[in-house]
């Protein structure tokens, strides 16, 4: 009787899972687990957990929807508190497991664990698959040590060359050890979060592949939001100005080719246009990022970056911890940080500017940043995020905060987020400090400082009040 056991990880889907087809197609009985790894929530040096409650909660529905799956097919999950390296021996000893099946890993923190694992348990077989991007890491024509530097030099050719896989079907049945039993999501007092404050959280968007195939279906066939994707995907207010299925991307809740293949069905029975190209484009820089990732190791996660190159901050910890409660002074940053903090996302065109600013204004240490984002997002992928904070600090031009906010008409996302400004009905809402009137009638902060590269900005929305006089 061969037992496999199932690890799931950032792949807590039944659709599109080759691991979980593959220990169903190979073994006699399943044993599934789910390790909750204690260190990712610690608090860090400077001053804030390493995973935070919007992450915790988001993570919690995706488990609780996996198990309501994986027992609709036969099958149960064991959830462990301490850490795949403490837990997973003893269920192998424990289901007398001869094989582990789970996804192949790709980032530092990740590799060790698997790595001190196979270490104390060497007499099991583990097989590994690839389900992390939309094209297979055995399918694209480069060499992890041979991912080019530039996107483009890896998205032509990749594009033109390599056969993306089919998607796996959801398994019928599952069978499950016979003294395998379910086990209920931990609380957050266990994890060192209080009750009041995980009562209080509501992340953006809800964990678990339930909810990301409807919204998938949502933002497709149901609304055909898909259509106006390429135009909208700016924007920072509301849902649906782009696809939010990157919550559910990060945690496997959803794979890219199911993405893609609803994609393609949606170019053929209702629209293919800029849109739908630039989406699956999206797919593909993250599948780079990915590599990219790969390729440069834990040189990611260092200051000086992929090249090593010396950059002098300042690190003044007043100002960051400004910059991280939404009171620099700047309305469209702050509005985004808010945002973050209370619904542990923010838009592209708000992480772009947080990050600018948070670098080049502020001028600290962007690896904080980079962890404070890790910390916050509900779609925290951990090449993504640490590979686009290099980006803004090494490789960008310089993105003024308030310019963006004019040019986007941020007008009614600063007032929602921002509630000490939602009196203004006028462009005064971007430059508050600008103007006396405003700034006695709230206790909105001054900014930290004001730039004189702003002046041609703030110049633009005098002259828009102007006009409206």
């Amino acid at each position: 009787m061969k037992t496999g056991l199932v690890w799931f990880k950032n792949d807590l889907r039944l659709q599109d899972n080759e691991v979980l087809c593959q220990a169903i197609r190979q073994c006699d009985q399943v044993v599934c687990c789910f390790c909750l790894e204690p260190h990712l929530f610690d608090v860090l040096e400077i001053g804030f957990r390493k995973t935070d409650i919007n992450r915790f909660k988001f993570l919690e529905k995706s488990i609780e929807d996996l198990i309501k799956n994986i027992e609709a097919i036969g099958g149960h999950l064991i959830i462990c508190s301490e850490g795949a390296v403490k837990e997973i021996p003893k269920l192998i000893k424990k289901f007398n497991v001869s094989t582990i099946f789970a996804e192949q890993e790709y980032a530092y923190e990740e590799l060790q664990i698997i790595d001190e694992l196979q270490k104390l348990v060497n007499e099991v077989e583990f097989n590994f698959y690839w389900g992390k991007t939309l094209y297979n890491i055995d399918d694209i024509p480069f060499e992890i040590s041979e991912i080019p530097l530039t996107s483009k030099a890896y998205r032509i050719p990749t594009s033109k060359l390599t056969k993306l896989r089919k998607t796996y079907k959801i398994p019928d049945h599952l069978v499950s050890h016979p003294q395998a039993a379910s086990t209920r999501f931990p609380s957050p007092t266990e994890f060192g979060f209080h009750q009041t404050e995980y009562d209080n959280t509501t992340p953006l968007m809800i964990g678990g592949e339930d909810e990301a195939l409807k919204r998938l279906h949502y933002y497709t066939f149901e609304s055909e939001l898909l259509t106006g994707y390429r135009w909208s995907r700016n924007k920072s207010l509301g849902l649906d100005y782009s696809s939010k299925l990157s919550p559910y991307l990060a945690l496997g809740c959803l794979s890219p080719r199911t993405i893609y293949e609803a994609v393609q069905d949606y170019e053929k029975q209702i629209k293919k246009n800029q849109s739908t190209w630039w989406l699956i484009f999206e797919l593909v820089w993250r599948d780079y990022f990915t590599f990219k990732g790969m390729r440069f190791g834990k040189s990611i996660f260092f200051t000086s970056g992929i090249k090593n190159r010396k950059v002098d901050f300042q690190n003044d910890l007043t100002k960051f911890k400004r910059w991280q409660e939404g009171k620099t002074g700047i309305p469209f940053i702050d509005a985004h940080m808010r945002q973050l903090n209370l619904t542990g996302y923010m838009s592209n065109r708000g992480r772009v500017n947080c990050a600018s600013y948070f670098v080049k204004d502020l001028s600290i240490d962007w690896t904080w940043g980079a962890s404070y984002f890790e910390s916050k997002l509900i779609d925290y992928d951990v090449s993504a995020n640490w590979l686009n904070w290099h980006m803004q600090t090494f490789e960008m031009y310089y993105t003024n905060p308030v310019h963006q906010s004019l040019k986007y008409s941020a007008n009614e996302y600063i007032a929602k987020w921002i509630p000490e400004l939602n009196h203004i009905q006028d462009n005064k809402i971007h430059a508050p400090w600008l103007f006396e009137d405003v700034m006695k009638e709230t206790e909105y902060p001054k900014p930290i400082e004001v730039y004189s590269k702003w002046t041609r900005s703030i110049n633009r929305i005098l002259k828009t009040l102007d006009f409206a006089n």
